[in-house]
């Protein structure tokens, strides 16, 4: 009696991204911004304070965040109010102010006694490492949206690189001021990095009532 050959059966594989949110990272909101700062700031962990403010203002990517050294943002035992780094990705400088906020909280943090002789503003605390890693970086992040009852999968680094330069091309419409503040070598890479053309649309769109 001849053999059947039966179909070769492939086993289910589970999707990779299955419930989770793919795609560019959400800035945080004003009140998310608030929310986890009185959160980081009621625990008391003055690194966690510092780093999160500094991302917020200084707009940078997550690895040249992390690299940030102290002589980058202090001077003289005196905190900038404006500060310029060479970017990895572009080897070009960028510039970002440090609000009052933030640098009261770098003040808090570089003068505590744990960073003395300490050349990076965010060490690591492992010692074959001179500073916190993107890795490390970006599970901070995660604890912190988790933290307000966010979704981690929605937002990540480039959330925090995305939080003012977002708020502020909402608040001015001023797109060449935003790729500035981005360290962008291209008004497009801003439009697309924003999202802008949908978010305007849409604005445009709920305006429009027939």
């Amino acid at each position: 009696m001849p053999r059947v050959q039966l179909p070769a059966v492939t086993p289910k594989r589970k999707t990779w991204n299955k419930g989770r949110i793919i795609g560019q990272k959400r800035p945080l909101l004003p009140k998310q911004v608030w929310a986890i700062r009185t959160r980081l700031e009621i625990t008391g962990n003055l690194r966690d304070v510092a780093l999160f403010n500094v991302a917020i203002d200084s707009k940078l990517r997550g690895c040249d965040l992390v690299r940030l050294k102290v002589t980058d943002l202090v001077t003289a035992d005196r905190v900038r109010e404006r500060a310029s780094v060479i970017q990895s990705k572009t080897n070009r400088p960028v510039q970002f102010e440090l609000t009052e906020n933030t640098r009261e909280s770098i003040e808090n943090w570089v003068f505590m006694p744990e960073m003395i002789g300490c050349g990076f503003m965010f060490p690591s605390r492992l010692h074959d490492r001179p500073h916190i890693s993107t890795r490390q970086y970006g599970r901070l992040v995660r604890d912190w949206v988790t933290a307000i009852g966010l979704e981690p999968s929605g937002y990540g680094t480039h959330s925090m690189r995305r939080t003012k330069a977002a708020e502020i091309y909402r608040k001015t419409g001023n797109l060449r001021a935003v790729q500035l503040l981005l360290g962008h070598t291209k008004v497009d890479s801003t439009v697309r990095y924003l999202g802008v053309e949908l978010e305007d649309a849409l604005s445009i769109s709920e305006k429009i009532d027939i």
